[in-house]
């Protein structure tokens, strides 16, 4: 970022450490895993997530009850050089849908008991006003980022902040896991050249169909994206400055959203490729947020297994999914219930008169 401005102050806040998760009930959640009517280690990942879980929460039962979903939504310049297979219009569309409760997330979200409430950042279209939508507009979408940065340096810390601002809403209404989704047409084209930008990876390896490209668009937008690494080639080892510009408001938004759950404690549960891209960026930006990842789903984007290796990151499910909106998240939440309840409600072998294991 070029400094100091007074847009560049506002960023200050993203050198706040991370929060530390609590080893004492990590500890106490093991113990008390050694001691339930099963083999160790019998429920496999379940037991671990249960065990994580505690740790984060700094409760020896953890639980997931009050899952909160934001979801940002924005439009991004370079959907212009023809990157996706849906118009831009479909990002207004969507944001109108997500009002209506039609969406996939908003289906998802009555299913699990969960918040769920969506930011538009800005879209090409206008939507107008939307009952159940935060507009927090930072204009109709990014700039082209192969002819320009994605954002101003305005529009960027705008952008931190809203994601900010979304995970201490959901901390100051009680929920014990994050979820963030995204929506805009265009978004994996800027998700692979960050992507690309952050693990110094070509982009044959990373851009992949999106909503739905053939191959002869694959390559196109393979080519869109090495143009716009040419253009910022100067700014990848610099993760800030290659957020802001080869990004979008909606993944900027969510990187914001994740670091601040690091620093408040609270738990958040990663989507998918786009949405792991934001994790990769947060975790580059402050290193203690990783702690607090869980990852959700394998999703089909090629692009995804490079981003999830270099988190070291293992996801829960692989249904094949790529449609985002935190739907993958939100599909995984039913597992991470489940561990809590076995971990929480299972007798001990004292209390079930049960003999333990011997040898």
């Amino acid at each position: 970022m070029n400094a100091p401005t007074n847009e560049a102050a506002t960023i200050d806040w993203l050198r706040t450490p991370a929060a530390t998760p609590d080893a004492g009930a990590r500890a106490a959640a093991i113990t008390r895993q050694t001691v339930l009517t099963k083999p160790p280690g019998a429920l496999g990942r379940l037991e671990e997530l249960a065990i994580s879980l505690a740790a984060l929460q700094g409760t020896a039962q953890p639980n997931i009850a009050q899952v909160h979903i934001a979801v940002f939504a924005g439009d991004h310049g370079v959907a212009a050089e023809g990157v996706s297979a849906f118009p831009q219009a479909v990002t207004a569309e969507m944001v109108k849908n997500f009002a209506r409760g039609g969406a996939a997330i908003c289906v998802a979200a009555r299913a699990l008991g969960a918040e769920l409430e969506v930011i538009n950042l800005g879209t090409a279209f206008d939507t107008g006003p939307l009952e159940g939508v935060k507009h927090s507009l930072l204009g109709p979408g990014t700039a082209n980022f192969t002819r320009e940065p994605a954002m101003t340096e305005h529009q960027f810390a705008r952008a931190l902040a809203a994601g900010r601002h979304a995970a201490e809403r959901a901390h100051l209404n009680g929920a014990q896991l994050f979820i963030g989704g995204e929506m805009g047409i265009g978004n994996t084209t800027a998700a692979s050249a960050l992507a690309c930008a952050l693990l110094n990876a070509p982009p044959e390896r990373l851009a992949g169909p999106g909503t739905g490209l053939d191959a002869q668009g694959v390559a196109r937008k393979t080519a869109v994206i090495r143009r716009a690494l040419a253009r910022h080639s100067a700014h990848h080892g610099t993760p800030l400055e290659a957020l802001r510009r080869l990004s979008g408001f909606e993944i900027a938004a969510l990187t914001g959203a994740y670091i601040a759950c690091a620093h408040i404690g609270l738990p958040m549960l990663v989507d998918g490729y786009i949405s792991s891209v934001a994790a990769l960026a947060a975790a580059r930006l402050c290193p203690g947020a990783r702690l607090w990842m869980l990852f959700s789903h394998a999703s089909a984007e090629p692009g995804h297994q490079a981003v999830l290796k270099a988190l070291d990151a293992k996801p829960l499910l692989d249904l094949g999914m790529r449609l985002g909106e935190g739907s993958g998240a939100a599909a995984a939440v039913p597992l991470l219930r489940m561990a809590c309840a076995l971990h929480n409600e299972m007798s001990t072998f004292a209390e079930a008169g049960v003999s333990e294991k011997t040898a």
